[in-house]
């Protein structure tokens, strides 16, 4: 494990502190969103309490101070991914209002018929629906790389389907369903050098990761401040200068503008031209703390610690299998536990099955004992299809998890398997 000091870390979290249905609340579903520590919830009564007032606009102590605090969550976002400049961050409502102001702008202004599209079989619902729509659109083919039975892209195929047609590939960062972590740097090179641009769903890797946009050379990346400990409501798209002054408005209202007649329209500039109307000013403000408080631990020490807990978990589900006649479970073929996502290269999410059980009944026997773990097909439908499966039981850590909270997850998967083998005999 890291030197982090847990129980400093999870006294920040006031709602990890309670009893779910008389049991201990084990929260193991921040793939879908993370807890908020309490210098976010402050944030937040603090600006309604004394700030609150709208942005960029009026000459006031409050709106100047608001106005402040606002751009600051976008100078301390622009130190975190590494961007050039803080005018290349543009405040969305979200990883999903991200990615389709790239497909609805830079789509239609650039895409034509015939040209080509590339997207993962592992994609969230966000990053395929956004697609198929502009595609649909223009007339533009949608390319699909598979993955092989472990979850891993399978980049020989991607090889294969680069050429002067490929003009966007649109990828998932960190598979949220799977835990995978795609090789996106190479990915990035090898559209580079057929001319093609490349936007990165950088919503789970961004809590697990270092990032680094220019490091990594990304044209786009699409940031979820609620799977950052932040506040839900909030997203960031980071692009390239250069693309996005030649992409067309998003919206149009107030802010985006320079200047309004009847006859013409001026536009703002960057980041502004994206960011019409009034904003979700005191969750970005908030935004802010939480960036501060993963910079404070340090994402190696996140990364250490949150792996630590992956190792653990799938050591103890696959013991799970080698011990199967303690779970009396002779009578069915296949093992108790099916693994999904078995990736070298992985964040701390784990899915699996029990073989003979539904996951959504283990979901619902999981949170009778306080456990809160997701089941379902995680806004991955085609990846379930590929894997033939209808959902996963998925537990997902983050740096306030404990080792003993996994032993306590654990204990309460071999009952759920003991039950299963009872009723299957």
């Amino acid at each position: 494990m890291s030197n982090i000091d847990i129980t400093s870390i999870r006294n920040q979290f006031p709602i990890l502190h309670q009893e779910v249905n008389g049991k201990p609340l084990v929260y193991f579903d921040n793939a879908a969103t993370t807890q908020k520590p309490k210098s976010v919830i402050d944030a937040l009564v603090k600006y309604y309490s004394t700030d609150n007032a709208n942005i960029h606009r009026a000459a006031h102590t409050l709106a100047a101070r608001s106005t402040d605090m606002f751009e600051d969550t976008r100078k301390t976002i622009q130190t975190f991914i590494n961007a050039k400049e803080a005018e290349e961050c543009i405040f969305t409502k979200g990883v999903t209002e991200s990615i389709n102001l790239v497909a609805q702008t830079w789509g239609r202004t650039f895409l034509q018929a015939g040209d080509e599209v590339i997207i993962t079989t592992m994609e969230h619902h966000s990053n395929i629906v956004p697609w198929q729509m502009i595609c649909e659109e223009k007339g533009v083919i949608l390319k699909v790389i598979p993955i092989n039975e472990a979850g891993e892209l399978l980049m020989d195929e991607y090889d294969k389907m680069l050429s002067s047609k490929t003009k966007m590939i649109a990828c998932v960062w960190v598979s949220n369903a799977l835990g995978t972590i795609n090789p996106v740097k190479e990915i990035i090179q090898k559209a580079h050098a057929v001319g093609a641009k490349v936007l990165l769903d950088g919503a789970q890797a961004c809590s697990h990761l270092a990032v680094d946009v220019q490091d990594l050379d990304c044209d786009f990346l699409a940031v979820s401040s609620h799977k950052l400990y932040g506040p839900t409501g909030v997203g960031v798209l980071y692009g390239k200068r250069e693309l996005l002054e030649a992409m067309p408005p998003y919206q149009g209202g107030g802010e985006m503008i320079k200047e309004v007649s009847f006859e013409k329209t001026t536009y703002n500039e960057i980041p502004y031209k994206f960011e019409a109307g009034t904003p979700n000013i005191g969750d970005v403000i908030a935004f802010k703390y939480a960036l501060d408080f993963v910079n404070e631990i340090g994402k190696e020490n996140i990364a250490t610690h949150e792996n630590a807990l992956l190792k653990h978990c799938m050591e103890e589900l696959e013991q799970i299998n080698k011990s199967v006649e303690t779970y009396n479970y002779t009578s069915l073929q296949e093992q108790p536990i099916t693994l999904i996502g078995t990736a070298k290269q992985k964040v701390s999410v784990q899915s699996f099955v029990i073989n003979g059980m539904h996951h959504f009944d283990a979901g619902m026997m999981l949170d009778a004992k306080g456990i809160a773990v997701r089941t379902g097909h995680h806004c991955t439908q085609p990846l379930m299809n590929r894997l033939g499966l209808d959902g996963t039981i998925r537990a997902s850590f983050s740096v306030y998890n404990t080792l003993e909270e996994i032993d306590v997850f654990l204990e309460a998967v071999k009952k759920l398997v003991v039950l299963t083998a009872k009723h299957t005999k």
